[in-house]
This record gives structure tokens, C-alpha cells and sequence, in this order.
């Protein structure tokens, strides 16, 4: 698996002069700005959303507020927690959202990558759409099952850092995954997809870990993450079809 982490990553290094090449910039613009509303979005609301948590919090222990150090230290955690909920639910509205703009530039993706403008199981705009919300609520609701516990134990002294690093690579795979289909929806039904990430699991994460540290760089972070991401994601998941001999000889 490691070997196709690092292929999933090696995978951003072509992306921009791919989407250059191919003249895809443009197919991009309506998804950075969802990506860029939603982000300022979840961001405002996290920031409100946190200092009303702790008002609440010192309102029912008026005693912490004779503690100044408490509650800062609240206040950070609890923000900190916030904006890793925010950040999972930011990026599968994103990606649910920008699913019927992503699919085409896949598409052209696929057909200069085999030689051909042989094309596959071909959906509708709003059929694209409902698959990735479909796909994307399916996946949030197990990111969050599975990341709140983490979360919990990631405040265990010492050993909690292990959790913390679980918890990233979670949230990188549920990425990936995201990127990936759309790719996978022109070839796949709804379980052959989940399937088919699962044995790939490697380039998710790998296309993950490099979308998440995107999302750390402020303002650019965010418009760019999308365009490199997508593209890289589609030249894996082809190849990836490609060795499970999807293709037709």
C-alpha cells in the first residue's frame, strides 16, 4: 500500500501542466468558486460557533472565568475540534457540489491518456450530481463515525499523537475517494466503486494526504486544490483500471 501512497502523491507533480496541456483551467472556475464560498462559509461559522460553545461552557461554570489559562485552553481545543469537523464536512459538500464539472474534465482526461474519444457509461448532469451527494453523505457520515473516537483518544496523553496521525490519514482516504469517482462513475455502479477504492485504498490516501496540506495554505490553498487534486486523481484511478483490465483489450 505504501508503494500507491506515494504514487497517489508522485501524481500532483504533472498535474498543472495536464490541466494546462489539455486546456481544462476553464472547466475549473465554477468549482473554485463553490470551493472558496464554502470555505469562507464554514470558517465564519466555526469562528462564531466556538466562542458561543465557550460562553455557553462559562455560563454554567461562572468560575472559569477566574481562570483566564482554562479558558484559553478551552477556547483553542474547542476551536481546534471545530475546524476538523468543518474541514470534513468542507470538503464533501465541495466535492459533492462540483461532481458535474469534474466528471467532463475526467472525461478528457481518460481520452487523452488512452489515445481515443472512446467514452463510457455516460450520465447526466444531474445524475452526477446525486451520485456524489449519494457518495459524499455515505462517506461523511463514516469519516465521522469513525473520527470522533479517534478524536476522543487523541487527547490521551503521550499516545494520543498516534490518534491524531490516524485521524489524518482517515481524512485523507475520504478524500481520494472522492476524487477519484469521478473517474470511477462512468465505469462503476455505486458498491463496484466503494469496491474498487477499497482495493486502491493506497492512491486514496495518497491523493488525500497532498489535498489536506493543500487546504493549510491560506487563501490559495483552497482555489487550487480541486484542479491539481482532480487531475491527478483521474491519471491513478485510470492506470488503476487499467491493471484490474477494466478496459477492453
Amino acid at each position: 500500500m505504501i508503494k500507491n501512497i506515494v504514487s497517489g502523491i508522485k501524481a500532483y507533480f504533472g498535474a498543472f501542466s495536464l490541466i494546462s496541456k489539455l486546456n481544462l483551467w476553464k472547466y475549473f472556475a465554477i468549482p473554485m468558486l463553490i470551493s472558496f464560498i464554502t470555505a469562507i462559509v464554514i470558517g465564519v461559522s466555526a469562528y462564531g460557533l466556538s466562542d458561543n460553545i465557550v460562553d455557553y461552557i462559562t455560563s454554567i461554570y461562572p468560575s472559569w472565568n477566574t481562570y483566564d489559562w482554562l479558558k484559553t485552553t478551552f477556547r483553542i481545543i474547542t476551536g481546534l475540534i471545530i475546524i476538523l469537523l468543518g474541514l470534513i464536512i468542507y470538503k464533501h459538500i465541495v466535492m459533492a457540489l462540483s461532481a458535474p464539472f469534474m466528471s467532463p474534465v475526467s472525461e478528457k482526461i481518460e481520452a487523452h491518456l488512452l489515445g481515443s474519444d472512446k467514452t463510457y457509461r455516460i450520465t447526466s448532469f444531474t445524475e452526477q450530481l446525486w451520485r456524489a451527494i449519494r457518495i459524499n453523505v455515505r462517506n461523511l457520515f463514516m469519516e465521522l463515525l469513525i473520527t470522533i473516537p479517534l478524536l476522543i483518544l487523541s487527547f490521551i496523553p503521550i499516545i494520543g499523537i498516534l490518534f491524531t496521525i490516524l485521524i489524518f490519514f482517515i481524512q485523507a482516504y475520504y478524500a481520494g475517494f472522492g476524487n477519484m469517482d469521478y473517474t470511477l462513475e462512468r465505469h462503476y455502479k455505486y458498491n463496484e466503486s466503494l469496491n474498487f477504492v477499497k482495493r486502491n485504498r493506497g492512491l486514496a490516501i495518497g491523493n488525500g494526504i497532498i489535498f489536506i496540506l493543500f487546504l493549510l495554505i491560506p487563501f490559495i490553498g483552497v482555489i487550487l486544490v480541486l484542479p491539481l487534486s482532480v487531475t491527478a486523481a483521474s491519471v491513478k484511478t485510470i492506470e488503476a483500471l487499467q491493471l484490474e483490465s477494466h478496459y477492453e483489450k
